[in-house]
Parts: structure tokens; sequence; C-alpha cells
């Protein structure tokens, strides 16, 4: 248990100074708790001694209008400092999360990974925030209450005070055995709730296959098992408690009623007085409330601990930049020497070795799952690579910090995402200092000024998540319009002009060309007249760079580059009868 409590105040971090606060203002509670039964000793030393006068009465009420105020005062104060350290701590956490995911390998990412870290950032630190801070500050304080309580106790009368404190040590052996039986089922409750919002995540993303197939019902047997997992784990768990929450109460009730007859037969052998006696059958109701109170926070104790080291599973996650150093390179060449890449074991790159020349613009052709994307991808070290380097102005790419590197590149990808955001803070998403003339600006190159202005509040219009709200057309002039805001030195364009409409295909090619100016530029394309105009042409197939040149260079060879150009020109011959 005290590994536990030490586990939820490591992960509070800046918030320990509120659960602090926390448990210093439960000790105080429980000093005006005390008062309540001091009112109480008044009044039954009065009734004994047959006393008319009223003076003990208003010390009793004296007593118990301090111990009231005393006590909500510090309640209040307590819970807001309790709340705080549990909002803000899984806040912190969160935004921890989020700044880690920047710097790993995007090959992490998929839809299991994409799962788990869902449940951990939404139902697990939930778990952490709603009860965290409570199970700590209710332990701590719980304990502290019955410390305070079992002194007064033993400063009253010793025997009873040694009689309470057998009963503190009984309950605590049960609730250590019960904290260590739920040791063993928690981390399987955490798992179940993880795979649970993990298969409702993919249900919702895949929500539209299982309706334009009619499988309603029928293609949600994962999301089902995940319920009844999570179901018979949570019921595991209560009947593992339920056991020692028996015995805690049996515990509790036996030593309060043996107080209660030692209580009476000290008073009938004349070793006790009748106040005392009196105070003792009251005390036998009360010594017990406060340990309980802590032994209830034990039982979520184990559920947040392993909540905590499931989150904190994010932060073995390896790093891309952990020995990077700031690097601004005078130069933007690329370079490719010998590069192996695989996707898990399926080999996707293999001894790719190339050059791309500061200023100039390359275009990549190649069937589909050659490897164009991948390459593209390597450059900005979405991946590492599997054998060789990939240098850019001279330097490796893994020498440089994460956020050195993509000041390095823009990157517009034929699926585009947008965030739920304005239009403005989207196209500023990678210059967030930029001025609103500056993204009008930018709109403008990118054809898409017009359209924005025509929406309901303009550049402040909040789109939906992704991009929902607007055309693929839409999304992907904004997305150029971000790229042309940024002004990256190296531009990557991956089928860039594939979702805009054709009226402003044109507008949008000359945008991108001004774009291009005094730039590196990699392009992969399927649109003859963007091919055509690069200074080099790579055409992968299988994983391999199979021909390299300038565009009539290739078209004067056979190969797969004549090909291409074969299919895009019968494809542009093609009419409707």
């Amino acid at each position: 248990m005290i590994e536990v409590l030490k586990k939820i105040w490591r992960f509070a971090g800046e918030e320990q100074k509120n659960i602090r606060k926390s448990i210093i203002g439960g000790f105080f509670y429980a000093i005006f708790h005390m008062f309540q039964i001091a009112a109480i000793y008044v009044i039954v030393l009065a009734l004994v001694d047959g006393s008319t006068s009223t003076a003990p009465a208003w010390q009793a009420l004296g007593l118990l209008i301090a111990s009231i105020l005393g006590r909500a005062v510090i309640n209040r104060f307590t819970q807001l400092e309790q709340t705080h350290a549990g909002y803000f701590m899984v806040a912190n956490k969160r935004i921890g999360i989020g700044d880690k995911l920047k710097r790993i390998p995007m090959g992490y990412f998929n839809d299991k990974s994409l799962g788990e870290l869902t449940g951990i950032t939404t139902t697990v630190l939930d778990e952490v925030e709603s009860t965290g801070p409570m199970v700590l500050v209710g332990i701590l304080g719980g304990l502290i209450n019955s410390l305070v309580m079992f002194l007064f106790v033993l400063a009253w009368d010793w025997r009873i005070g040694l009689l309470a404190l057998l009963g503190m040590v009984l309950y605590l052996l049960i609730l250590s055995a019960m904290e260590k039986r739920s040791a063993r089922i928690a981390p399987k409750r955490q798992k179940a709730e993880a795979k649970l919002v993990e298969a409702v995540l993919e249900q919702l993303q895949g929500m539209s296959v299982i309706k334009s197939f009619n499988l309603t019902g029928k293609g949600d047997k994962r999301v089902r098992k995940a319920m009844e997992d999570s179901r018979d784990n949570n019921l595991a768990i209560e009947k593992l408690f339920t056991p020692y929450t028996m015995a805690q109460e049996i515990v509790f009730h036996v030593f309060s009623v043996l107080i209660l007859v030692m209580a009476v037969l000290f008073c009938l052998n004349g070793a006790m007085s009748l106040a005392n006696a009196l105070m003792a059958v009251v005390v036998s109701f009360l010594i017990f409330s406060q340990i309980q109170s802590a032994g209830s926070g034990v039982s979520a104790l184990r559920l947040v601990g392993s909540s905590i080291d499931h989150a904190n599973q994010v932060d073995s996650i390896q790093e891309i930049d952990e020995h990077g150093k700031t690097v601004c390179p005078a130069k933007h060449d690329i370079t490719f020497e010998h590069v192996d890449f695989s996707y898990d074991c399926r080999p996707i790159l293999k001894d790719v070795s190339i050059v791309i020349p500061d200023k100039t613009t390359t275009a990549i052709v190649g069937p589909s799952g050659s490897g164009k994307t991948t390459l593209c991808s390597l450059i900005a070290r979405f991946w590492d690579v599997d054998r060789g380097s990939v240098r850019i102005g001279g330097t490796d790419v893994k020498d440089y910090t994460l956020e050195s590197l993509m000041d390095q590149v823009s990157m517009v990808f034929q699926k585009v995402y947008l965030f739920a955001d304005t239009i403005e803070n989207n196209i500023k998403f990678g210059r967030p200092e930029a001025t609103h003339e500056e993204v009008v600006a930018a709109a403008k190159q990118a054809c898409c000024d017009e359209f924005i202005r025509s929406l309901p509040d303009g550049y402040n219009t909040v789109i939906g998540e992704g991009g929902a709200t607007l055309s693929g057309g839409e999304k992907q002039r904004i997305s150029i319009a971000r790229a042309i805001l940024k002004d990256a030195p190296i531009i990557i364009f991956d089928e860039a002009t594939a979702n805009v409409d054709p009226e402003n295909e044109d507008k949008l090619q000359r945008a991108m060309e001004a774009l291009m100016q005094d730039k590196t530029i990699i392009m992969i394309a399927h649109r003859l007249k963007t091919v055509q105009k690069a200074d080099q042409i790579l055409v992968l197939d299988a994983g391999r760079i199979v021909q390299k040149g300038a565009h009539q260079e290739l078209a004067d060879q056979p190969g797969l580059y004549r090909d291409f150009l074969t299919a895009r020109r019968e494809a542009a011959g093609w009419k409707l009868g």
C-alpha cells in the first residue's frame, strides 16, 4: 500500500504542494472533529454531577459551533486543493503525452496503438483524475484522524485506548491482505478498459463500412467481447473485495461491543466513573469511523496505481531526437546512401542511393506500393531507416532535433488532415506567429481565399475534426496555403492537386510554381505536365530506383517511365461515345 501511495505522490509532480496542503488541512479537520466529542463530554459530566447551571450548555454549544464552522472551512479548503491536484496532475500528464507523441517515430502509430493511446488519455487517466488525490488524501487523512482519536481516547482511558488499538491493527491487517489480492486483478481490469475504448473507437471509425455492408448488429463481435471482458473484470474485483469488506465490518462491530461491555464492567466494579463509562458508550460508535473512511479508499488504491502504471507506459516509447542538436544547414540538398527500410518485417525500400541537389525539383513516379510516399517520409524522419542514412545539407536527419528538422520541411499530402479549429489557425499551424494579413496572402496564392470568405465567419469559421465540413479540394487548398505560409526550404508534394477541382487547377499550379522558386522540391506525381517539368525524375519499382534522369532522357529509352507516358497519353485521349 505504501508503495502505491508513493506512486501517486510521484505522479502528482507539481501538484504535490496542493496535496500536501490538503493533508495538513485533514489534521486540523481532525482537531475540530474532537471538539464535537469534547462537547458531548461536557454535557455528560454536567448530567452526572446533576448540575442545573446553563454554563455547560453554553460551553457545549460553543464547542459544537467551533467544530461545525472549523470543519466546514477546512473541508472546503481541502476539497479545492484536492480537486485542483486531480485535474492538473492529469492535465499535465496528458500534455506530456502529447509532447511525447510529437517526438516518436510515425511507425509507432497504427490502429492498435491509437486505440491504446485513446484508452490511456481518456478512461485510464479519468480514473486517476477523479480518484487519485482523493484516495491519497482520504487514506492519509483518515489515518491522521484515527491517530488523533486514538490519542484522545488513550489520554482519557488507557484500557479503552489499547482495546481500540487492537481493533485498528486487526482492521489494517485485513486491509493489507485485500490490497495484496487486488494487485493481481487490477492490471487486468485496466487492460480490459483500454481494450474496450480501442474496440469502440475502431467500431466508430468503421461505421460507414458496417452500414454499407448491412452489418449493423453483426460486425460488432469485438466490441461485445470487450464489453463482456470489462464487465467480468469489474465483477471479479467486487467479488474479491466483498469477503474482506465483511470481515472489516465484523471487526468494527465486535470491538465496538467489547468497548461498550468493558466500560459497563469497569463502571460496575468502580474502576471507571459513570461519566467516563457513558463516554465510552459514545466513543464505541465513533472511534472506528475515521479509520473506516481511510479503508474505503484502499479498495480503489490498487486500481489507481495500475492506471498510473498504464499511463506511464508511454514514457518508455523511444523518441527520435533524444540526442539531436539544432541544425540550420546552409544548403538543402538531400542524399540517400544505401537506404533499406521495412514496415515490421516487410521490405519497402532496398538499397536506395540518390542525390537531390539544392533548389531543384525532383519528381518520383512508380506503381502503387513501390515506396514513393515512404521515401518522402524518411526525409522528414517519420520513420528511421533500417540501414544506410538520409542526409539534409550534409547532416544525417538523426542528428537534427525534431524541431530543427521540421523547420526545413513542408509537406503537402494527398490525404489532408485539418484540426477542429478556425480556418486561420489551421493555415497558421506551421507558423503560429503569422499575422492575419500573411494568412490571407497565403490563402490567395493557394486559391482558397474566395471560398473562405463565403463561409459564415470567414477565416474564423471553425471546421469539423479532420476538416469534415469541407470538400476534398477545399481541404487540399488550405493544406497548400499552410505550406506556403510556413515557407520551408524543402517542400514535399504527394499528389497535391489530386483533389482540386478542374476550374482551380491551373491557378493552383501557378501558385505552386511560385512557391517552388529557390526551394528543394520533391513531388510524387502522376500527371504528365507536372512530371515533365522536373529537373530529375526518379522511377521506383518494388522499392528500388530503376530509372533516373530528365523527362526527355527517360522518354527516349525503353522502361517503366516510357510505359508511364504511354498510359497517360492513352488516358488523356479517352472519349465518351
